[in-house]
C-alpha cells in the first residue's frame, strides 16, 4: 500500500538546537507574529472594536497576500540549512516574518506619533515604540540564526514590511478615515458595536469618566426610587 507524503501546520513549527538556550529564546521571538495575531487583534476585536485596529489587521493580512504572492514569483530557495528544519518546502525571499513584525512596527510607530487614540502620552511614546522595534529586529535575527532564511531574506522582508506599512497607513488615514462614521452607523457596525475613537483626545480618560458618571447616575436614581418608595 502506498501513503501520500504528510505535511504538518507549521503555523508553531518552530526547531532550535538541543541544548541552545540563545535558540531556545529565539524560537518563542520568532512566534510573536502568532502572539499578536491570535492573542492581540483577535482580543482587541472582542473587547473593543475599534476600526483604527480592524484596519491595522486588515493591512497586516493583505501584506502577507502580497508576501506569498511575491514569493510564488520569485522562487527563491530557503538557505541549506532549512533541510534539518524540515522547511524547505517553501520559498524564502521575503522572509515574512520579518515583513509582517516590520509592518506592525511601522504601522503601531505613525499610530503612537500621530497620537491616534489619545492612548499614550507624549513623555511615554518613546517608551512605547521601544518594544516593537526590538521585537521586529530580534524577529529578524532570529529567522537567520535559526535557519529559516538568509540575510538578504530577512532584509527583503524588513523593507517591504516598511513601505508596506507606511502606504497602508497614508491609505487608511487619508483615503479610507472618511468612511469610518459610515461604518459605524451601518447594520454591522451597529451589530458588532464597532466604533471609532480617533477624535478622543484621551481614550483612557474618556472612558474613565464616563463609567464612573454612569455609576454616578445609577446610584442618583436609585436613591430617588428609594426616597419615592
Amino acid at each position: 500500500m502506498t501513503y501520500n507524503a504528510l505535511k504538518a501546520v507549521s503555523l508553531t513549527h518552530v526547531r532550535y538546537q538541543r541544548g541552545d538556550q540563545l535558540g531556545h529564546f529565539l524560537a518563542w521571538v520568532s512566534l510573536v507574529p502568532v502572539f499578536i495575531s491570535l492573542g492581540g487583534f483577535v482580543s482587541h476585536f472582542i473587547f473593543r472594536r475599534e476600526l483604527q485596529s480592524m484596519f491595522f489587521a486588515l493591512g497586516l493580512v493583505i501584506s502577507q497576500f502580497i508576501n506569498e504572492f511575491i514569493k510564488k514569483s520569485v522562487q527563491q530557495a530557503r538557505p541549506e540549512t532549512c533541510a534539518l528544519l524540515e522547511m524547505c518546502d517553501s520559498h524564502g525571499w521575503p522572509s515574512s516574518h520579518s515583513q509582517y513584525m516590520f509592518f506592525f512596527a511601522v504601522y503601531f510607530t505613525l499610530l503612537t506619533c500621530k497620537g491616534i487614540g489619545g492612548i499614550w502620552k507624549v513623555r511615554t511614546k518613546w517608551a512605547a515604540l521601544f518594544l516593537p522595534w526590538s521585537l521586529a529586529v530580534l524577529t529578524m535575527y532570529s529567522r537567520v540564526y535559526l535557519g529559516y532564511h538568509t540575510v538578504a531574506q530577512v532584509l527583503a522582508g524588513a523593507s517591504l514590511g516598511i513601505l508596506l506599512g507606511g502606504l497602508w497607513f497614508w491609505v487608511v488615514n487619508s483615503m479610507l478615515f472618511c468612511y469610518f462614521p459610515l461604518i459605524e452607523e451601518s447594520p454591522f457596525g451597529r451589530f458588532f458595536y464597532v466604533k471609532d475613537t480617533s477624535h478622543i483626545s484621551d481614550v483612557w480618560k474618556f472612558e474613565y469618566d464616563n463609567a464612573r458618571a454612569a455609576r454616578n447616575t445609577l446610584a442618583a436614581r436609585k436613591a430617588m426610587a428609594s426616597k419615592s418608595s
